[in-house]
């Protein structure tokens, strides 16, 4: 996506839900570039940068309504909040970790978006977050795999209730970013190699490609209902 093609940007407003890190912090400095007043909601506190920083918690209701209420009209919204959770295998996981990976990643997102529908444009865009693990099973995978893929069908619901404005997902695959350790960490670095090598393009993604495919989400006009897949071939 070419600069020119990010025009649409200009003087919008793009408000970023767990942009303080990782993905979503990339997106924020994409659309930020790209000429979007940008905010960036999140727990945690954000790094400077171009964007305004809100204090916001998905599961609590009170906490996104100050947020956007601060912020007013939105163009785009993107979603990327999820809980921390390993892979336990059923007989291994435990209330705490059911509980939290639905109450942040599905049930948390969902309020969000439903918090901001009075401040969302007529043709505002909803960009949730996946993940592969929607689609590709396997021991441990359960927790991740069944959120993942509520979130997936939830958009496709969301793209006919709230029409025109659209709602859309983007599904990375494995992304070089602090989840898997401080940069430059040799268990990161080994890791990523690791899982690189099983993939087709034979290496992990990195955040800047995964804000490209927001900024697709967010500035074609006749995409909604979609999953963005971009994962390296992961799910072949």
């Amino acid at each position: 996506m070419t600069s020119a093609n990010r025009d649409f940007l200009r003087q919008k407003t793009v408000a970023v839900l767990g942009g303080t890190s990782g993905i979503g912090r990339e997106v924020a400095r994409a659309a930020a570039e790209a000429g979007a007043q940008v905010y960036v909601l999140g727990r945690s506190a954000a790094q400077a940068g171009p964007w305004q920083h809100l204090h916001a918690d998905v599961t609590d209701p009170q906490s996104l309504r100050q947020a956007f209420a601060e912020i007013g009209r939105i163009d785009h919204l993107v979603l990327t909040a999820g809980a921390r959770v390993g892979s336990p295998r059923l007989e291994d996981a435990t209330v705490d970790d059911f509980r939290k990976t639905f109450e942040v990643k599905l049930f948390g997102n969902l309020l969000a978006a439903q918090q901001a529908l009075p401040y969302l444009a007529a043709d505002a865009s909803i960009t949730f977050t996946s993940g592969l693990l929607a689609r590709k099973y396997g021991a441990g995978g359960l927790l991740k795999s069944t959120v993942n893929a509520a979130l997936e069908a939830a958009t496709k619901n969301l793209a006919k209730e709230l029409a025109p404005r659209r709602v859309n997902a983007v599904s990375p695959g494995v992304v070089d970013t602090e989840l898997w350790g401080e940069a430059g960490a040799e268990g990161r670095t080994a890791a990523m190699a690791k899982i690189g090598a099983g993939l087709p393009l034979g290496r992990v993604g990195q955040p800047r490609e995964l804000a490209e495919a927001y900024l697709f989400a967010m500035g074609n006009a006749f995409v909604t209902g979609a999953v963005l897949d971009v994962d390296g071939g992961g799910l072949l």
